[in-house]
């Protein structure tokens, strides 16, 4: 049943590489908000490569904005910001996406650069994690990107945004089941590449305690999680990573989707996303591994509340 329009609603939409997701809140009178609705669809932008949106991928992504404007309706949501992030910046037809978006549900998406994307994954994730005096890096995982940022009492000193995502690894590297040593071997060359930047940043901002947002580091919580510091954080122990890790390295994408606690739509692309927490944890000798339940979403809701 649609609801009357209620100025103090307001909803956050993130298309991003793999998933789409909504978060509909309301101010909650002591200064911050609840949630009323969260939805994601798992859209796999990226399905043949970054570079263009399939035919099918499209028409499963606009079904899904289709089905997210209908929940503002029904909530009666005035106040609505809506992001894009690596594969609408990427791909040749992300702007006929947009453009298509707009027309078919009034829904202006902006772009975004890796860096504001960045600073929005930072103010989501200082929402949820305990207080903390040490440094910290913070790593949140698409399917298209991978955005870092070192924080220091809740000061950004350092974020950058790589084309190293989920997508863009499975694609390239991951094409046999299991996975060769030696495809694990291309994946971790190609980080070292592409992640030299974070590796100079953290010669000068040293950090062992890393955040980690989104995608695979929900899955880490399902499987390993030992305590809840906050209500949105959780501690991963590094003793229960690195045996998943082996395990799932040497699993079959069929064997991946009879592990219980791995989502049906990530048991493809989770081998090179632990890929990628490995290579990260080695490069930056993390001793401690937290997960945030908020990220880009909480940090555009923050700022339009």
């Amino acid at each position: 049943m649609q609801q009357e329009h209620t100025t103090n609603r307001m909803a956050v939409i993130d298309l991003g590489t793999n998933t789409f997701h909504i978060l509909i809140a309301e101010p909650d009178g002591q200064g911050g908000y609840r949630h009323l609705y969260r939805y994601r669809e798992f859209v796999r932008l990226a399905e043949d490569g970054i570079d263009e949106i399939s035919p099918a991928a499209f028409g499963r992504a606009l079904a899904a904005v289709r089905f997210m404007h209908e929940k503002l309706e029904e909530y009666g949501v005035r106040k609505i910001r809506a992001s894009g992030t690596a594969a609408l910046r990427t791909a040749a037809n992300g702007p006929g996406f947009i453009r298509q978006v707009k027309e078919m549900t009034g829904i202006e998406v902006q772009l975004i650069t890796g860096i504001e994307e960045a600073r929005l994954i930072h103010l989501g994730v200082l929402q949820a994690i305990p207080p903390t005096s040490e440094p910290i890096l913070i790593m949140d995982i698409g399917g298209g990107s991978v955005e870092f940022i070192i924080s220091e009492k809740g000061q950004l000193l350092w974020a950058q945004s790589f084309p190293v995502g989920v997508a863009v690894l499975y694609h390239h590297y991951h094409n046999h089941e299991p996975i060769l040593a030696s495809e694990v071997a291309a994946v971790q060359h190609f980080l070292d590449q592409q992640l030299a930047p974070l590796h100079q940043a953290l010669s000068r901002h040293p950090v062992q305690h890393l955040i980690g947002a989104a995608g695979t580091f929900d899955v880490l919580e399902t499987l390993l999680a030992t305590a809840k510091p906050t209500p949105n954080s959780a501690v991963i122990p590094l003793a229960g990573f690195f045996p998943l890790y082996y395990q799932l390295l040497n699993a079959s994408v069929e064997e991946r989707h009879h592990i219980e606690g791995i989502p049906e739509d990530r048991a493809d692309m989770i081998v090179v996303a632990m890929i990628l927490i490995d290579f990260v944890l080695r490069m930056a000798d993390i001793h401690q591994l937290t997960v945030s339940s908020f990220a880009l979403k909480e940090g555009m809701l923050a700022e339009i509340c």
